[in-house]
Parts: C-alpha cells; structure tokens; sequence
C-alpha cells in the first residue's frame, strides 16, 4: 500500500481556475439549521444539474445554460428564488424533455439526491406488470429526493410533477444511488442502520432490506455494472453487497473513525472510501486490499488521533470519468485533486464550510456545496489518457481482479492493470 501524504510545498500545486458560483438566496429568517447542501448530482446524460439549497427546497437547472450563464454574467449567479416553482399541484402543463429551471419544495429537509434514468429493456422484477401505474419511457429521467422525516420523493425532472413517495425508513435518508443500468433499482442509505432497495418500475415497490450496519449509514454507491454496491458508516464501515443476491460480500478494514463518502472507478475496478480519520483510501474492491491511501494531514495521524477530532475531517470523494483523477473536500478549507499515480494533489482550490463534491457528467467541472446551500464550481485537471490506460479501463469494466491475475501474461502488466503500478 502507497501513502501519500500532502506536500508542505505548496508552490508545486497549481490553483484550479473558479468556473462559478450559484449562490443561496438569504433566508426570510436566521436559522443556521437547515440550510447545508449536503448533495450535488449531476444528470447522468449531462442535461441537469440539481442541488439542495437548504430549508426543504431543490434548485433544477438546465447544465449547459447555467456554463453560458457563466460565461456571459461572470462566475457569480444568485439563484432567484421568484423563478418557476413547480410542485405536484401545478406542473401537469409543463413542456416534458424541454430543459427548464425548476425549483421544487420537497416539504422538508433535503438530505441526498439522485438522478435515475429509464433503459426499456431493464424489465421490472415483478410478475404483475400489468398493475403499474407508470410506464417509463426511453426518455425519462427522475430525481429522488431523500428527506429528514425518512420519506424519499421521486419527481418527474421534466415536468417537477410528483410521482411516488416512498415510506418506509424511520430516520434520515442520508443518501441515494440509482443503479447505472437503467433499471431504475433505487438504493437508500439512512440513519435507522438500513439500506433499502426499491424498485420504482413496480411503483416504487421496496425489494429488500439490506442489515449488517451496527450504527449510521452515510453513503452508498453502485458500482459501474450494477452488480456490486459499497456502502459506508459510523464505526469505520464499509462494507460490500452482492446486488444480485442481496448479501454482504465483504467488510474492508483500514479506516480509523467514520468513513461518510465512497465512489467506484468509471471502469469498476477501484474504490474511494473518505473518512473523518483524515484519509481517502483506493481500494481493490474485488481483493480487499487497500492500494494507495491519501492524506489531508502532515504528518499523519496516529489511531487514536485520527478517531477524534482533528479538524480535517474528510467529507466527501469523488471519481472523475477519466478514471485518472480523484476529488476530495476536507474540513482545512481545501478541495484537492489527486491523480491515482501521483503522491500529492496536482491541484488545489480554496473552500470554506463544505460538505459535498460531484463531477460532472463529461468530467471537465467539480461542483462542491457548502453549508449555506450554495455551490462553487472549478474546472478540472485536464489530460489526455494513454493508450494503456484507455486499454486497461476497458479490460477491467468486464474482467474482475481475481481473472486478470490468471491472465498469461506478463508480471508486470498484470500489475498495471491490477492498478499496482
């Protein structure tokens, strides 16, 4: 396992150029509660981008006006808050797949968000699907919206129209992942210990409980192909699901206090976990083992530190699509960018109070929010892939570890593409 602490030299590291800002309008009344943006998601065709500005309210934007927008008024947008309102009792008349700015009251505190997207093929697990309410089409695209009275709203992103409301967790939805293969298989991860996984082809039908958390869970992720999920928690947790079979692969042991953030590889051969022990760890997820470990603190801290309070706490990572580079955001006012072959950040940006970062669709922008519902975006450390890692993403989206280490090939390209080198 590589450590890679961060440079003292911070001349070496290159500034990252400010794309924008979209700043949370001030709040009819001092309430310092309840307005955190603790999630940023991104459309995964690119079309939107939303985020949670605090008070129960989610901001919709069309992505490439707001990069126009930025361009044409300069880095700092306002959000206004007179814009279209949409909600399930006046969107019946909005133009569907035409790309509007919406604004929607979730009728409480916006934990996560997730977008989902319909492929026809992906049939519904259940036998009656004669009985479904909805038909979703090749087009549609959803948001779901995970609330701090554990109920998680599903919308129409095109028309803000409110579909389903799933119940069935007791305390906060701390976050959401859809299944990439257009399934719309949804996955929540909450407070009460459970992760719950739902099907909203079948109306929104829960299909299982997924136990083994003895505390919080912070974060869930698929992986790439859908058959994997990590989810992370309080107590060091992180454990690894079979989604096929609904059973618990593994537990990964490394983390020294509570890991609140995971995010896989574009090929699904890495893992991010980012704990509040200072560390980003990249793991083997098919092994276990833990190859290159990332550190917000010079020196790094011994166990007993990293399990208290050390003030750089990390709060969120996140994998760029050229599976070369790493994002994470740290309670030092920092967001750095990693690259998974270097040993300290190629880039750094200055952020105050935040507590969420996200990649966009194409991988040129990191959007990050903050505490005060507002969200900063940079541009990204650009680079061209080589050829062998271009190779080495495609062979590893459909070989797993353990069948590329049987390759007859030679020891040190099977380390290359077992990331090892």
């Amino acid at each position: 396992m590589a450590s890679f602490p961060p440079r003292v030299n911070e001349k070496e590291i290159v500034r990252s150029r400010t794309i924008g800002e979209l700043l949370a309008p001030a709040a009819p009344f001092d309430k310092k509660c309840g307005r955190e943006n603790w999630t940023v998601a991104f459309a995964p065709d690119g079309s939107y981008f939303a985020w949670s500005q605090g008070h129960r309210t989610v901001k919709l934007v069309p992505w490439s006006q707001c990069l126009k927008n930025f361009l044409l008024h300069g880095t700092k947008n306002i959000t206004n808050s007179s814009s279209l309102r949409l909600s399930r009792q006046n969107s019946d008349g909005a133009q569907k797949n035409k790309p509007r700015e919406h604004i929607i009251d979730c009728g409480d505190i916006v934990w996560s968000l997730a977008f989902g997207s319909s492929v026809p093929e992906k049939q519904s697990r259940c036998v009656n699907i004669e009985w479904h309410r909805f038909r979703f089409g090749q087009d549609q695209l959803l948001l779901a919206t995970g609330l701090n009275n554990g109920r998680i709203k599903i919308w129409d992103v095109y028309t803000g129209k409110l579909l389903l409301n799933l119940v069935d967790h007791t305390e906060v939805v701390r976050d959401l992942t859809f299944a990439p293969d257009g399934s719309l298989i949804l996955v929540s991860a909450s407070r009460d210990k459970t992760l719950r996984v739902w099907d909203l082809k079948d109306d929104g039908n829960m299909m299982k409980v997924l136990r083994g958390h003895q505390n919080w869970v912070y974060s869930c992720v698929f992986s790439p192909d859908s058959s994997m999920l990590c989810s992370v928690g309080a107590n060091k947790a992180v454990f690894l699901w079979n989604m096929d079979k609904y059973t618990m692969i593994q537990k990964l042991e490394g983390h020294h206090h509570d890991v609140v953030a995971c995010d896989f590889s574009p090929d699904g051969a890495l893992l991010a976990t980012a704990s509040y022990d200072t560390r980003v760890y990249i793991w083997d997820p098919h092994t276990g083992d833990i190859l290159l470990e990332f550190g917000h603190l010079f020196p790094p801290p011994t166990p007993i530190f990293a399990g208290g309070a050390n003030d750089r706490w990390v709060r969120s990572v996140s994998f760029s699509h050229d599976g070369l580079h790493i994002a994470s955001l740290a309670d030092d006012k920092m967001v750095r960018f990693w690259r998974i072959d270097e040993d300290y950040p190629v880039q750094v940006a200055p952020l105050s109070n935040g507590l969420c970062c996200a990649f966009s669709t194409d991988g040129s922008v990191l959007a990050a929010g903050t505490h005060d519902g507002s969200v900063y975006f940079w541009a990204t450390p650009r680079q061209i892939p080589s050829l062998q890692h271009l190779c080495r993403m495609s062979i590893r989206r459909v070989m797993p570890t353990q069948e590329v280490q049987e390759l007859p090939i030679p020891s040190k390209v099977l380390e290359f593409l077992s990331y090892r080198i």
